[in-house]
Order: structure tokens, then sequence, then C-alpha cells
């Protein structure tokens, strides 16, 4: 057990390296690097916030900040669920040439993708001081809910790994599928927007990642009973990951 507890320590320092890789190579030969990325989500907030601010007559104090967070949550979450189509597939040389672990490259996306999102709040601290949002403890449960939800998008990114390596139409369906999952998740709208439709919310389970997080900063902290489904999910789906690791891990090297 020891032994493998070193393991898992070494795959996570490797994968955490890699991921400040990817991060510091964008910054290689580029006056902002990823800062770029920061600066669309502005150009993303301001534009969408004042247009569709406009067209749904609604207070911009609210609707702004709301937008912000739940913008810089699907970029997040639609960057982390895509490019694990492809975490296996573009890592064919490693795997085919190294015995490594495969959680190596799920974490090294689910680090990469943290970094990104740590970059874009900025734009969230940049908007809250604009409009003097103070979440205070509100902080605390945004945080819990991140990592929550980190480990839900960490097992799920295992899994779509694995079946867009072994069917490699699962990459064009996601891709397809993504825009329109962006207009059934609140991001441009409240729940209560869609009146009684707002069940339709209910199906999404991004849906739910997104309320989890910015809730607390917008002062409608989730209930506890959602923190409970998302922590069971969470675990249950690390576990039985690992499992199916155990078992079909050894095949990957031949659908690569």
């Amino acid at each position: 057990m020891l032994t493998g507890l070193l393991k898992m320590k070494q795959v996570f320092e490797t994968a955490l390296y890699f991921g400040l890789g990817d991060l510091k190579s964008r910054y290689k030969r580029s006056s902002l690097g990823p800062l770029w990325l920061v600066f669309g989500t502005f150009i993303g907030v301001v534009g969408l916030g004042f247009v569709w601010g406009t067209l749904l007559k609604v207070d911009l104090k609210n609707f702004i900040p709301s937008l912000a967070v739940g913008l810089i949550i699907w970029q997040y979450l639609s960057a982390s669920i895509t490019e694990s189509t492809n975490i296996y597939y573009r890592n064919v040389s490693v795997i085919k040439n190294y015995l490594v672990s495969l959680w190596l490259f799920p974490l090294q996306l689910f680090f990469k993708q943290i970094f990104y999102f740590l970059h874009n709040c900025i734009v969230l601290f940049a908007v809250f001081l604009y409009f003097d949002i103070n979440p205070g403890f509100g902080w605390f449960y945004s945080f819990l809910g991140l990592v929550l939800v980190g480990a839900n998008m960490l097992w799920l990114s295992v899994l779509i790994g694995f079946v867009a390596t072994r069917f490699r139409d699962v990459e064009a369906f996601i891709l397809a599928a993504m825009p329109l999952l962006f207009f059934i998740s609140p991001v441009l709208f409240k729940p209560s927007s869609l009146g009684e439709y707002s069940y339709i919310i209910d199906f999404n389970p991004l849906s739910h990642f997104i309320s989890l997080i910015r809730g607390p900063l917008l002062g409608n902290t989730p209930s506890l009973g959602l923190y409970v489904i998302i922590a069971i999910s969470g675990v249950v789906g690390l576990l039985l990951s690992q499992c199916y690791l155990n078992r079909a891990g050894r095949r990957i090297s031949y659908w690569v």
C-alpha cells in the first residue's frame, strides 16, 4: 500500500510539473501568454453583458457579475471536457514506449485547466471590485464547490478519454454537443428566467456544477444536499475510474 501511495505521489508531482509546463509554454515568446485568455474573457463578459443585458432588459449590476462567474466556470468545464477526448491519443508515443500511470494525462489536464481558471479569475475580481461585491464567507463555499467539481471533472476525463480513444467519433460528437449544452446551461440567464420550463436545467449536470461554484459568490448558496450528491459522485467516480484502469488499462496501447 505504501508503494502504491509513493507511486501516486510521483504521478501527482509529474502531472503538476507538466501542467505548469503547459502554462509556461503559453508565455514563451509572447508578451501576455495565457493572459490573452483573460483578455478574451474580459471582452466576452463586457460584450455579452451589455448586449444580453440590453436585450433581456435586466439590471446590469446583477447580470454582469453573474455572467462573468458563469462564463469563467463554463470555459473551465468546456475545455476540460473537450480536451479529454484526446488526452490518451495525443500521448500515443509515451503510452507505447514507457510504463506510465494512465492517471498522468487526466491529472495533467486537470492542473492545466485549473491554472487557466485561476488566470481568468482576474476578470472576476475586477468585476466584483467594479460593482462593489463582497461575497464574504461565500468564497469558502465557492472554493469547496470548485474542489468537488474538479474531482468530478477528473474522473470524467478518464472516462471520456478512454471512450474517445476507442471510438474516435466521440470527439466529434462532444465538440458538436458543447454549444447546445452552453445554451441550456445557466450562463447567460438564471434558471428562474425559464419560468415553467426551468426543469430543463435540472437534466443538465453542468448546470449544477455552475451553481455550486457561482451561487455562493452571489449570495445564493446551494443546498447541503447538492454538495453531498456531487461529493458522492466525485468519490464514487474516482474509485470506479481506478477499478476500470486496473482492468482495461492495458488495452489502451492497442487503441491508440
